[in-house]
């Protein structure tokens, strides 16, 4: 693994953080709908800043908060938003979400949040964190994203397929609501694997796409390149 990763217009540091760049937050960040007039965004779980720096690209003046629980993480982080075109627009602390807290309504919250319920090798202690779902539950990041959410924000998040129906549940208990779904396989013979909701606190008809990666190996589809040519180098 690099321990740099070269985007068009910013680089990640990332030797140290447990999560590295990967397709999940590329997708996010390059997919997530963005309210007019943003003025204020929310990273949930930032890792290497990467979702942030996405969401700092593609808005004008949007101030951004990204959180992030562990701390060398959260120097590569800061490190990274310190060399970018967007510095001062960039702010990142060393905090679980379930102890954040603030008076603060934000227009835009965005994460890509660990997902594995099953214990698969916790032998790296800090990746196992970065990856499991017990170190940010599915109700705690719900229910505090609601919180925090303005009157017509949006909430924008990356989980497995698999977990549809339950996140959908809890969503609607907390008074989110889906505006924009979509749906990612890897290839064209893969089931869905990954899914992208946005939530808005007001019911609405939903708009829901479907994405695939990969017609084969390395030879991305029309619509990925056209989702990621932003930000990939090659793209």
């Amino acid at each position: 693994m690099n321990a740099i990763f070269r985007f068009k217009q910013f680089s990640i540091q990332q030797q140290k953080s447990a999560a590295k760049v990967g397709t999940d937050s590329v997708l996010i960040g390059a997919w997530s709908p963005i309210p007019a007039l943003c003025k204020s965004v929310l990273d949930v779980g930032t890792g290497t800043g990467v979702i942030a720096l996405m969401i700092a690209q593609r808005t004008d003046f949007a101030k951004i908060t990204a959180i992030e629980k562990d701390k060398e993480a959260f120097v590569e982080a800061q490190l990274n938003f310190k060399n970018s075109f967007w510095s001062t627009r960039l702010f990142a602390n060393n905090i679980s979400f379930e102890k954040f807290n603030t008076e603060q309504k934000f227009d835009l919250i965005i994460s890509n949040p660990p997902f594995y319920r099953e214990n698969y090798d916790a032998s790296n202690h800090r990746r196992f964190n970065a990856r499991n779902m017990e170190s940010l539950s599915f109700d705690s990041l719900i229910s505090k994203s609601s919180q925090f959410l303005s009157k017509n924000g949006i909430f924008s998040v990356i989980i497995p397929y698999k977990e549809k129906e339950i996140f959908l549940e809890l969503a609607a208990e907390n008074d989110l609501f889906p505006c924009k779904i979509l749906n990612v396989r890897g290839n064209p013979n893969a089931p869905f694997k990954r899914i992208l909701i946005a939530f808005q606190k007001t019911f609405q008809k939903i708009e829901i796409q479907n994405l695939t990666i990969e017609n084969q190996r390395h030879q991305y589809t029309d619509e990925y390149t056209l989702l990621t040519r932003d930000f990939y180098l090659k793209m």
